[in-house]
């Protein structure tokens, strides 16, 4: 085969869909390309930030931009999925829905940003902190109006869109930061590079969707506007369960046991933290067709969440044997011999993937068949569980205390998910286990 058409075939794999488990397929890959390579150009400027500014302006400025990514996700308040969801489910509607949703999140961003404004100095004893927010802002506001595009793309299964305006906003800011760092280096600096690459970004992927842009002011229905908030705050609970999930560990080892302490456990759950982003992005890469089958192919929207439920499955068993059996060789090789303390809490920690990667998927299946609701009593289990095991374990048992709080704790709160998941579907993950290994 001539390598021309070698070339075609995969650039229409890539970009075209073509069936469910090639789109899914697809989706999931570009995903992956966006997330490691955005992540890898961010890795470089705040190397390269850290050495040139010093770990009191670069403190500053990780604090600030903290503050910042904080309101980015609670802008969103759950409108990003919404309008994957429906969206897909209802073609016909999605240049409504995300007209309407851009001003809805205008309005919101436009409150928090006048908060910050008007409260920020007196929640910093930092200066420089205080002096670059008003930069930093922006960036908020400008990546939670992106986020809207990238959810529009999830809706239309192009996640190619998203991967590439991802990768091209952070290769924007990378390249202003270095320009702007080594001109000038200062954290202001810094924090107009961050800017003006986000805003950079916003408009790239409004150009990309032009078509579904271009009537934005006609497409706004009011009316609109008390069924997105009603409808979309149930799905950012889902988002603040995870929230709840990686910081009260933190938060009351902090209480109880000393800085080290603090420091190993980190080390133990940023490797953690980085493995559940799998799951994360397959979830969001059947979430589209997931929802639209629902409504139009019952059947079919059970045997997709089966079959990937059990190859969720599947990828975390090896995952979690490997972690196991070569933990402390991880622990050296990316933090070294300080950090071995934390191999037994690692070792605990793991043993969530086979937890978290099947039941991401059954949490988004819940918001798939309009029971998102049910995260009101998901996430205050959470919230209770986690502190009262925390509260039993961190006293007698220290970070591992906290390891095997965080465990129970998920255990009890995604069994009770998928209880409910049960109820309205009932789902059996065994046979597509067994027909993906050949055992049937």
């Amino acid at each position: 085969m001539p390598l021309v058409t070698k070339f075609k075939i995969l650039k229409d794999w890539l970009f075209q869909n073509r069936g469910d488990h090639q789109t899914i397929a697809k989706n999931t890959i570009w995903l992956l390309i966006g997330q490691i390579s955005s992540r890898l150009l961010r890795s470089a400027i705040v190397i390269y930030a850290a050495r040139i500014l010093g770990a009191e302006s670069w403190g500053a400025f990780s604090y600030a931009l903290g503050i910042a990514t904080f309101l980015t996700t609670f802008s969103d308040i759950g409108i990003n999925a919404l309008i994957t969801k429906e969206a897909s489910r209802q073609p016909e509607l999605k240049n409504k829905y995300l007209a309407t949703a851009f001003f809805t999140k205008t309005g919101i961003l436009i409150i928090l940003i006048s908060s910050v404004f008007l409260f920020f100095p007196y929640l910093t004893k930092i200066p420089e902190a205080a002096a670059i927010m008003p930069i930093l802002v922006f960036v908020f506001a400008f990546d939670s109006l992106r986020d809207l595009g990238s959810a529009l793309s999830r809706a239309l299964e192009k996640m190619q869109i998203e991967a590439l305006i991802n990768i091209f906003t952070n290769l924007a800011i990378v390249i202003l930061g270095f320009i702007l760092l080594f001109n000038y280096q200062t954290a202001y600096s810094l924090a107009l590079a961050y800017a003006i690459g986000s805003g950079i970004g916003l408009i790239a992927i409004i150009i990309t969707l032009r078509e579904h842009f271009k009537n934005i002011f006609t497409n706004f229905q009011k009316s609109m506007i008390k069924t997105i908030l009603v409808t979309a705050w149930p799905f950012g609970l889902m988002s603040l369960m995870g929230v709840i999930m990686l910081n009260t560990d933190i938060i009351m080892l902090g209480w109880m046991r000393s800085p080290a302490e603090i420091g190993y456990y980190s080390v133990s759950q940023k490797i953690i933290q980085l493995l559940y982003v799998l799951p994360a992005l397959f979830a969001s890469s059947i979430f589209p067709a997931l929802s639209r089958y629902v409504k139009t192919d019952p059947e079919k929207a059970k045997k997709l969440l089966e079959k990937s439920v059990a190859l969720a499955i599947l990828i975390a068993l090896p995952i979690t044997a490997l972690g196991l059996i070569l933990d402390q060789p991880i622990i050296q090789l990316l933090f070294g011999p300080e950090y071995l303390p934390s191999i037994t809490s690692f070792k605990i920690l793991i043993i969530t993937l086979l937890i978290v990667y099947p039941s991401t998927l059954v949490g988004n299946a819940i918001f798939a068949y309009d029971k998102q609701r049910n995260f009101i009593f998901f996430v205050g289990i959470a919230f209770i569980g986690n502190i009262a095991f925390n509260w039993l374990f961190i006293p007698r048992f220290g970070i591992e205390g906290a390891a095997a709080a965080t465990v129970l704790t998920q255990l009890i709160t995604n069994g009770l998910i998928w209880k409910k998941m049960k109820s309205v579907n009932q789902f059996k993950i065994w046979p597509q286990i067994q027909k993906i290994l050949k055992l049937k």
